[in-house]
């Protein structure tokens, strides 16, 4: 049986993803902002942005990984997500209006209603499929 590919053995896989990597996360960054536009948003963005930092660690491994997304902020970033979604419908709910009513941010309130919506979304997703890579990455193996 052959052994495992060693890191230095992987020259083609780390330059491509070494060249693609800004680009995944370039992407990213346009379907979270197109979503208030057209198909795309939060959840994409997220999943986008977590293949990037996945490809990343599955190339270099994971502890690489680890400290281009520290597990720590990866689980402050999924509360901060979620209080950033459900804080936007807060705020409308206690003045008055009704839970994620947007015209509580003013003239252009649905646009930045559901630009913050969409980014608590993006973060969330993100961060919650950097932890579950995390935790099935770290189990043991070969890194």
């Amino acid at each position: 049986m052959k052994p495992p590919m060693r890191m230095h053995e992987k020259y083609i896989l780390r330059v491509v993803s070494r060249a693609f990597i800004p680009f995944i996360f370039l992407f990213g960054l346009y379907v979270q902002f197109h979503g208030d536009f057209g198909p795309g948003g939060g959840f994409q963005a997220g999943v986008i942005f977590a293949a990037a930092i996945v490809l990343y660690g599955l190339i270099y491994g994971l502890a690489p990984a680890q400290r281009v997304a520290p597990p720590l902020a990866v689980e402050l970033g999924m509360a901060t997500g979620l209080l950033l979604y459900a804080g936007t419908g807060v705020v409308s709910f206690f003045k008055g209006l009704n839970y994620l009513d947007y015209s509580v941010f003013g003239s252009h309130g649905q646009h930045y209603g559901i630009l913050l919506i969409e980014a608590g979304v993006g973060i969330t997703v993100a961060c919650t499929i950097l932890m579950i890579f995390y935790a099935f990455a770290g189990r043991g193996g070969d890194q």
